[in-house]
């Protein structure tokens, strides 16, 4: 499978089995986040790898949407590394660099026959107390992660792409 059928056969899966994952799968998984292209090549990413069935129900706990996976990443980044722009006051590149972790993570994770869903919707602060994270380190999203069950598949949602000219436009 090329890359562009890599990135349009993989969708959010809401319903894993309770088998564990292969410790040589799940490190070529966060390699692939370590490895992911980050702005002027701060790497501020931290990920918290959630798999102690105490750590997984404190999580669910806070945050309904961890689907019971065996797995939970918590993709943050570290505010004191990561990149910030001059030219804009403010800016600073963390959770962009998180979602690319994020991204390759997600991608690389199907590549092996493992499935994923980007959850965004959370309380931070509940996670930060829970997970008992440094104040310097900002959650961007949760990523569980396991093997799909036979019935899981895409939402309806996943197939509705915008047009190619609403989304891409040259100049």
């Amino acid at each position: 499978m090329n890359f562009l059928e890599l990135a349009k056969a993989r969708f959010s899966v809401r319903s894993f089995k309770s088998d564990a994952i292969e410790e040589e799968k799940l490190n070529l998984i966060l390699e692939a986040g370590r490895v992911a292209p980050s702005a002027c090549n701060k790497q501020p990413q931290k990920i918290y790898v959630i798999q102690s069935e105490e750590m997984r129900e404190k999580l669910a706990s806070v945050c309904r949407f961890t689907f019971d996976a065996p797995v939970i990443l918590a993709v943050c980044y570290d505010k004191d590394k990561a990149w910030k722009n001059d030219l804009m006051p403010g800016y600073c590149s963390g959770e962009t660099d998180a979602a690319i972790v994020c991204t390759h993570m997600m991608l690389e994770a199907w590549e092996l026959g493992i499935g994923s869903c980007w959850v965004g919707w959370f309380n931070a602060e509940e996670i930060q107390k829970t997970l008992n994270l440094p104040e310097n380190v900002t959650l961007c999203a949760l990523l569980p992660i396991g093997y799909p069950t036979e019935d899981a598949i895409p939402t309806k949602l996943h197939t509705k792409i915008r047009d190619y000219n609403d989304t891409i436009q040259f100049m």
